[in-house]
């Protein structure tokens, strides 16, 4: 698919007025951060060996603060089309709770400040993991994919995609390949995710100038994408079971998780119009939150049944 230049809605810059402290932890944007540090803590816990307790909380803590960094600048970057959406307009950019270059500084102190802790701390494998994410993020696709290629959600999906490999270096000095398997997966699942999102979301979009997949290719085109993924994801999820990361208890419950998401996927492909259309897109989307949470929640509690019973 082509690439399209959009071209932000002009606005006038938000003035701070000196945030609190509220205000800063919304800009590292805290949701996102649990979901990356609970990925981050299974691909820790499920490497074939485990640091000090002292390390691992360490670990944790600067791949979250990292996470916060990205969530800033992104915010930092993007707050002229933040304002003119619904969705994000609240955001404290926007509202001039706080200034563009307190963003700024602010992601940029964290986003060095946690690469260094955790290369200083823990092993520099998993902080130049880490920097390439925060990277990543930022230049990849907040200043370069988002606005520019439909194909935003499916390249810069990849940094979502990092924090279980993170969390394998900080563990072992090293990426194996069942990390990779981990990030596959979360890989597979962002597209879906995010379009689901997107297609109750696309006049937000379309106002603001970001060539989402449903502004661009339209509605039609989007739903068969999200199939097609969802088709993918399913059996990709049930790879961790056959590298030995997950038993029968994971396998079952994949193939319930998985085949929900199909169904509501094929749900949002069959329903094209009126209110039904966006409740089976939002249905999809908050149930691919479950979806990711699942599988992974359920790879850290076997693991756990089992080191118990070993």
């Amino acid at each position: 698919m082509a690439e399209v230049s959009y071209q932000p809605s002009a606005l006038r810059p938000a003035q701070g007025v000196g945030g609190s402290i509220g205000d800063f932890i919304a800009l590292m944007k805290p949701r996102v951060m649990s979901l990356v540090v609970f990925t981050a803590l299974v691909g820790m816990v499920l490497a074939p060996q485990q640091p000090h307790p002292a390390l691992a909380v360490i670990a944790l803590v600067c791949i979250a603060v990292g996470a916060g960094a990205s969530g800033a600048l992104n915010m930092w970057y993007d707050a002229d089309i933040d304002a003119c959406m619904q969705r994000t307009a609240g955001r404290p950019i926007p509202r001039g709770h706080v200034t563009p270059d307190e963003a700024l500084t602010f992601g940029t102190v964290l986003a060095i400040g946690s690469v260094a802790t955790l290369g200083l701390t823990v092993n520099w494998v998993a902080a130049v993991l880490l920097a390439f994410t925060i990277a990543f993020y930022v230049l990849v696709y907040t200043m370069w994919l988002k606005r520019r290629t439909p194909q935003n959600i499916v390249i810069g999906g990849a940094a979502g995609a990092f924090p279980p490999m993170i969390g394998w270096a900080a563990a072992t000095g090293s990426v194996g390949i069942e990390s990779i398997v981990l990030f596959g997966i979360i890989f597979m699942w962002t597209p879906p995710h995010f379009w689901a999102l997107a297609l109750y979301r696309a006049r937000d979009y379309e106002r603001a100038g970001v060539p989402m997949l449903p502004v661009v290719a339209g509605a039609d085109e989007t739903r068969k994408q999200i199939v097609i993924y969802s088709a993918l994801l399913v059996p990709l999820g049930l790879w961790p079971a056959f590298m030995g990361l997950a038993g029968g208890l994971y396998v079952l419950v994949s193939i319930a998780l998985g085949a929900v998401f199909l169904a509501f996927a094929l749900a949002v492909y069959r329903t094209r119009e009126g209110r039904e259309a966006d409740y089976a897109a939002r249905r999809l989307f908050a149930f691919s939150i479950l979806y990711l949470f699942g599988l992974f929640a359920t790879l850290l509690v076997e693991h756990g049944i089992n080191r118990f019973i070993d």
